[in-house]
């Protein structure tokens, strides 16, 4: 057995590689959601130095701090888990069906996991899942995205145009149009959508 010494070593370096991760992760987000640093500091609570710190990797995040963070960025903490057991050469190429981030929101009655690897590229991969009864809202943002129905039924609203789309059915448009989806059937809608640039 290893000296306790080398035991110690060995978790310290493992934590600070999951902090650096970590880190990463936050800048990466921040980012995608047009958030700058003074914005995400003072909703947390903590100075920008720190926020700036902690992105580069260059200063300890203890869990309550990395909550705050994540209520910030409207992600649940695990979100930032993602990705530790996953092997080198699979890392920002491969997402195992096991180990997607998700969203929820409750409220809604929508599920959205995460199909891309990270969100630094051009563009984002989501599969929505959307309970019976469940209605996004109109809303709208910079890009374009595009889906396919993958099951179930899909109410489809784009400037003012309805569809009802089911399974095999896809569909884009220009993201900055007012757009709503909704699920009028009995049984959840799964949906694959792809987005650029990422907007999670």
């Amino acid at each position: 057995m290893p000296p306790r010494a080398n035991q110690n070593v060995d978790a310290s370096s493992q934590e600070d590689a999951h902090d650096e991760a970590i880190g990463g992760q936050i800048r990466e987000l921040r980012k995608v959601k047009g958030l700058t640093l003074q914005d995400v500091a003072d909703a947390a609570g903590i100075s920008v130095g720190y926020l700036s710190q902690i992105e580069r990797n260059q200063s300890k995040l203890p869990i309550g701090v990395l909550k705050k963070i994540s209520t910030t960025l409207g992600v649940q903490i695990n979100w930032f888990f993602h990705g530790s057991d996953v092997p080198a050469d699979e890392k920002d190429i491969v997402v195992r069906a096991t180990n997607r981030r998700k969203l929820t929101f409750t409220a809604l009655g929508i599920e959205e996991e995460l199909l891309s690897p990270n969100l630094s590229g051009p563009l984002e991969m989501l599969m929505s899942t959307i309970e019976p009864g469940a209605d996004s809202g109109d809303y709208s943002h910079e890009g374009v995205e595009a889906g396919l129905v993958i099951s179930g039924t899909l109410d489809l609203w784009v400037a003012g145009q309805f569809f009802s789309l089911n399974a095999g059915d896809s569909f884009s448009f220009k993201s900055t149009e007012v757009h709503r989806c909704a699920n009028s059937g009995k049984e959840p809608a799964k949906v694959v959508w792809v987005i650029t640039p990422p907007q999670y």
